[in-house]
């Protein structure tokens, strides 16, 4: 068995209140690390009880919270976004909004400490984006903002890539080679994103400088439906044997959908990162 650490994120319950038989789940199935997605109707990041609580869970079950995804909705319902948040939105209320919204994520962090805040710059193609958004100027502002507050609570800020013009591989790289240097950030390379935007060899070539921690699921490279590995299109050999050839060594946290029965996915989840491991192995 090769020696990588794999995670869950709670993406999978994400329609449900987080509660610790969630995680117990999660650590069951043997996976050693979670991302908690911050939708306020999901984990209530405003609410210092639910971050105790989360600690406690953590602590019991011996579980690393690797990272927290940020805010990017008010809810999730049906599988639909309600109310988006978006740090680059032009209009500067809205951008405040959001922002705003993040710095009450990175509180919990002096309660529940979690390595990475995965970070969206804007809104994905594929989704309602408001007039005025996805401003390069105003998602540059917004980093610059985060990171100052992250880096008081010992959270790095990673930028996922995600499908659109902010957010490729080489845009992200660009923003932090060009445009934010001396900040200290770094990338999320969500594969089911990447395979949806062009070659995913290319882009884990592209942000092998900068890669701090991944989002892993499949599709079929037109719809981010956030499938189990080996269920899509995307070529996993090829996928692992790039990520094997970067050095990256870090955590390759699924972050699957739940379609109707998360145990099941959980289950077919388990095969993946099995398949996955012996891949490594082989390499």
């Amino acid at each position: 068995m090769s020696d990588r650490r794999f995670g869950v994120s709670t993406h999978l319950f994400h329609e449900s209140r987080l509660t610790r038989e969630h995680l117990t789940h999660i650590a069951g199935h043997g996976f050693e690390a979670v991302e908690v997605f911050a939708t306020r109707a999901h984990f209530d990041y405003h609410d210092a009880r639910a971050a105790t609580d989360l600690a406690e869970w953590l602590s019991d079950l011996r579980l690393s919270f690797h990272s927290m995804h940020a805010p990017i909705v008010e809810a999730i319902r049906d599988g639909k976004w309600v109310g988006s948040f978006s740090i680059a939105a032009a209009d500067e209320t809205r951008r405040k909004t959001a922002v705003a919204e993040v710095a009450n994520t990175l509180k919990v962090a002096a309660t529940a400490p979690f390595q990475y805040l995965v970070l969206h710059l804007g809104v994905p193609d594929g989704q309602q984006i408001p007039a005025g958004d996805n401003q390069p100027a105003a998602a540059r502002r917004s980093v610059e903002e985060i990171v100052s507050l992250a880096s008081d609570v010992n959270v790095r800020v990673a930028l996922e890539v995600m499908p659109n013009s902010l957010s490729s591989a080489s845009a992200l790289c660009h923003l932090i080679e060009e445009q934010l240097e001396g900040l200290d950030v770094g990338i999320c390379l969500d594969y089911g994103h990447a395979n949806l935007t062009g070659d995913l060899s290319d882009a884990i070539e592209t942000v092998s400088g900068h890669l701090w921690t991944t989002h892993v699921h499949d599709n079929d490279g037109r719809t981010d439906d956030h499938r189990v590995p080996f269920s899509g299109r995307i070529d996993w050999d090829a996928a692992m044997m790039e990520t094997q050839k970067i050095g990256y060594d870090g955590v390759l946290m699924f972050e699957v959908a739940d379609t109707g029965d998360p145990i099941e996915v959980l289950k077919r989840t388990v095969k993946a990162r099995e398949r996955l491991e012996h891949m490594f192995v082989a390499f």
